[in-house]
């Protein structure tokens, strides 16, 4: 009966595999490898539902298992958090993965060590002319190139609002500026309603979700360039301490928030909205794809009403008024002890050029309409409703772009960064001692 159970549990694999590798073909390379090559990433089966890059990941990585039957990929999948946590305990003890998922913060203190110089690989890749090569920025160190970018090029800040609720308080479309946002944010409070939903439980998504595109608006992106090149640029510097006292005054001196933003996470605040006890939520594009997908299924005039925006310009800000932040965080990076194997390194190559491109790129655009490392040719919009392609046109087409912070520098700079900020919007610090600490951490860790 074990037998019998395990041919079932095997033939069904094989089925579901096959059905997968018909859905996304991928490049049937014919590979001398024979053994167990090991790879750890963030894509659980609840972090796909609704996540196109997760699910495109997922269903390339089922595919290429699928061609190459006489490798064994042995998967360690963690939740996000997790993930991020025991990648970097290994990291320490030099014992990664064969194959893993490189955050672009870490990439300077992991090259060599831990992450394998790919640069003449990734250069003679079959796919490298379709590769958008502005998202190898992350992961590039001293020229050298230490991953593929992975997953779909998404924002970390997009304000979600409900179109009927703020017609409601007398604007067609979100406001452009933070003072009308605050004057709408009377009018909603009047009901009950916060105007905008925001968690920063996780310290990390007022940098990520906000502050890397509100710092933009003041600072414009040479100053964020000068940083990562060490070229003179500083966090105590004027412009970028007016970033943090505009988002102290937003968060702490208006009713625009929720009371709670420093506690929630931005799981939580995308319910506030979906739930109507907000009329909007600034997060990222898979906030964006969960909001679509449960009011999708469970309030079709919600899911009508969805629009998008970009971050309100403060009235002292001079740069960039529709900019948001856009890039791929993640790499798929080969631990440098693969290379001992040549034919083990070559299967670890052909997985990482295949989770990065055509395959999983057609299937993101296809599918989600998304884009990744490698591009897809133009998307078909029509066969998509019409918030999905909104909400593509707004992401590639209808703002302008900067950096995400924490894609790039250290993450011992960004522990600081991140811990400080909450403390600040906690009434705790001042936006001075904040830029004083987190530049003693670059200096000190960068």
């Amino acid at each position: 009966m074990k037998k019998l159970t395990a041919l079932f549990l095997t033939l069904a694999l094989v089925l579901t595999s096959v059905a997968a590798f018909a859905a996304t073909p991928v490049a049937a390379t014919e590979l001398a490898y024979k053994g167990t090559l090991k790879i750890m990433h963030f894509s659980t089966s609840e972090e796909s539902e609704g996540n196109g890059g997760s699910d495109g990941f997922r269903t390339t990585l089922a595919a290429w298992k699928a061609a190459h039957p006489e490798i064994t990929l042995e998967e360690n999948v963690l939740a996000n958090a997790e993930y991020k946590t025991t990648i970097a305990q290994y990291a320490g003890a030099q014992d990664l993965p064969d194959v893993y998922l490189l955050q672009g913060m870490n990439t300077i203190a992991w090259a060599d060590k831990n992450a394998l110089d790919l640069t003449e690989i990734i250069k003679a890749s079959p796919y490298y002319a379709d590769y958008n090569t502005a998202y190898f920025t992350p992961f590039t160190v001293d020229g050298k190139i230490y991953g593929y970018p992975v997953l779909t090029g998404g924002t970390c800040t997009v304000v979600i609002y409900d179109k009927a609720m703020w017609a409601e308080a007398g604007f067609e479309t979100f406001p452009g500026t933070w003072e009308e946002v605050e004057q709408a944010a009377e009018y909603f409070s009047g009901k009950g309603i916060d105007a905008i939903a925001f968690g920063n439980g996780g310290k990390w998504q007022m940098n990520s979700d906000f502050i890397s595109t509100l710092g933009n608006r003041y600072t414009g992106p040479d100053w964020f360039a000068s940083l990562i090149a060490k070229s003179g640029a500083a966090f105590t510097d004027e412009a970028f301490v007016a970033a943090l006292k505009e988002t102290k005054h937003l968060f702490n001196e208006t009713k625009i928030f929720n009371d709670d933003f420093n506690v929630v996470t931005n799981e939580d605040a995308r319910e506030y909205f979906i739930s109507g006890d907000a009329a909007a939520m600034i997060g990222g594009n898979w906030d964006e794809a969960y909001i679509w997908q449960v009011l999708k299924d469970t309030n079709e005039e919600k899911f009508n009403n969805i629009g998008f925006a970009v971050l309100p310009q403060p009235a002292d800000a001079t740069f960039a008024p529709d900019s948001q932040n856009i890039g791929l965080g993640y790499a798929v990076a080969i631990n440098p002890k693969v290379a001992e194997d040549p034919d083990k390194l070559a299967a670890a190559i052909d997985l990482a050029q295949e989770l990065t491109g055509p395959a999983f790129s057609t299937f993101v655009a296809e599918n989600y309409a998304l884009g990744g490392l490698t591009s897809a040719g133009d998307v078909d919009l029509s066969k998509f409703d019409a918030i999905t392609a909104a909400f593509y046109n707004w992401s590639y087409v209808d703002t302008s772009t900067c950096e995400i912070y924490d894609s790039y520098i250290s993450s011992a700079v960004w522990d600081v960064f991140n811990t400080e900020v909450q403390a600040m919007l906690n009434g705790e610090m001042e936006p001075e001692q904040v830029a004083a600490d987190t530049q003693a951490a670059y200096e000190a860790n960068y």
